[in-house]
């Protein structure tokens, strides 16, 4: 098993700068999952919506970015399947596939792939290219869960756009921007310390 540290190459994510092992990538995955299981916690039911504002969505986007699109989607595959199994991770302490917001869950599976492969190919490298990467994610996120939504409660797919993503729209812009200060700076440190 080596121990060796990744160099800054083109293509690398933030993951790929820890040690290279197996066990690099065990961890790597089982923490983005747990990440976002505790990110799920901080969670705020919104009047009028089945679905809370809740960390879970910038967690399962920075995991994506930080740890590249194959842990990503593991991450977020092994975070989905142990809420579904019965973990109480879901937002609100919520667990299983029977609920009204579980199409978000889907499509954050699915923006942690999409936004780690846009990593690798830079995109959590500056500002403005952070804000498309997440802004991306989020349009994948908002694709999936609101017809999703709009199924599962027998809402019109307009009832459903201002039940379940027209009130987070102020909170995503929020998160892309803490996303936007986050990713490009820890480059830029690790730039000065490589």
């Amino acid at each position: 098993m080596s121990t060796a540290v990744a160099p800054v190459r083109p293509g690398a994510v933030l993951a790929d700068l820890l040690p290279v092992s197996r066990v690099r990538d065990i961890a790597l995955v089982a923490g983005g999952a747990a990440l976002t299981g505790i990110a799920a916690q901080i969670s705020v039911p919104v009047p009028g919506s089945p679905v809370p504002v809740s960390g879970q969505t910038f967690a399962a986007l920075l995991v994506g970015t930080a740890l590249g699109a194959r842990r990503g989607f593991l991450a977020l595959g092994l975070y989905t399947v142990a809420g579904v199994a019965g973990m109480p991770w879901f937002a609100q302490g919520a667990s299983g596939y029977a609920m009204p917001s579980f199409g978000y869950i889907l499509g954050m599976l699915l923006a942690a792939t999409v936004v780690g492969g846009l990593a690798r190919r830079g995109a959590d490298r500056t500002v403005l290219r952070t804000a498309g990467a997440m802004a991306a994610g989020s349009a994948i996120i908002y694709a999936v869960g609101v017809p999703y939504l709009a199924l599962a409660t027998g809402m019109s797919l307009g009832e459903a756009v201002a039940a379940g993503l027209v009130p987070f729209l102020i909170g995503d812009a929020l998160k892309a921007a803490l996303a936007m200060g986050a990713l490009p700076t820890a480059w830029k440190l690790i730039g000065r310390r490589g």
